[in-house]
């Protein structure tokens, strides 16, 4: 069995929560730019360059690339040949996270709890999703995701009998109604199947995945690409001022159901979808 110390994946998280929100990811600035290139209505043309010009100048000034630095969520992928030493699992992330906040000047936007909205001072605590695989690494992503688009990420139960239609429909409706409101162009992530809850967490693992990566089921390939070609004739454009990037990437992620369900889950992201990774 392999030891690893609770204080390195600490370390670990701190550094990754820096990153995420100083540095846009490399998939994500290349569709900004491809956009760019494409894009003929002027107004959307020049929100499009000030966006990869505000990257840039996140990673050179090293600030963050919004000034919502969001809620942490953090996934790992934990190997079974693993001892985790030296302290609990969940708290030296939460400690990372804190930490991380607190080097990067990053803005604290937690509250302890959801009604009395008293803010926690720290960003903590993360969301944490942890799966048990096989091996001896752990793999540690964090992924801030600021409210502004979380507040129009969507679910519904579907009848099983609804189909494929039925859910396109569901989508373009949830991207109509976030128009201009989650910071467009969207990176949109789509969990279908499991119970409700599992399918809002394959939609949050889905704007992990790179967008020009489509997913290897072919009919779910087809569904991303027939959807996104779609959203961007909504014409909503970049922060809802017209054009033709609505959206920058769409992966949807499936997983097995119930016989008398169908969960749809529609998580929108923003133009500034921020994830960092390291293996330990």
């Amino acid at each position: 069995m392999r030891k690893v110390n609770a204080r390195k994946i600490q370390d670990a998280v701190a550094r990754l929560a820096i990153e995420a929100n100083l540095f846009l990811r490399e998939d994500v600035l290349s569709a900004l730019k491809r956009a760019y290139s494409k894009e003929k209505v002027s107004r959307a043309k020049k929100i499009l360059k000030a966006l990869v010009e505000n990257a840039a100048i996140a990673s050179s000034e090293k600030i963050p690339i919004c000034q919502d630095t969001g809620m942490a969520t953090v996934f790992l992928e934990v190997g079974q040949g693993v001892i985790i030493i030296g302290g609990d699992l969940n708290e030296a992330i939460n400690k990372g996270v804190a930490e991380g906040y607190k080097k990067g000047f990053l803005r604290k936007s937690v509250v302890f709890d959801p009604l009395l909205r008293v803010n926690t001072k720290d960003n903590t605590p993360a969301v944490i999703h942890t799966k048990i695989v096989p091996g001896s690494k752990i793999k540690i992503t964090v992924a801030p995701k600021g409210f502004g688009s979380e507040n129009k990420s969507v679910a519904n139960m579907f009848r099983p009998t609804d189909g494929a239609d039925r859910i396109e429909r569901f989508i373009l409706e949830a991207v109509k109604k976030a128009g201009p409101d989650a910071c467009p162009p969207y990176i949109i992530g789509v969990g279908i199947g499991g119970t409700l809850d599992k399918a809002c967490l394959l939609a949050k693992e889905a704007l992990l995945r790179r967008i020009d990566k489509r997913n290897p089921r072919r009919h779910i390939a087809k569904l991303e690409s027939g959807l996104l070609k779609k959203i961007n004739r909504l014409n909503i454009g970049p922060m809802g001022l017209g054009g033709k990037a609505t959206c920058l990437g769409l992966n949807i992620e499936v997983y097995p159901t119930h016989i008398a369900g169908l969960p749809v889950c529609v998580s929108i992201s923003c133009h500034a979808t921020r994830s960092a990774t390291r293996t330990l």
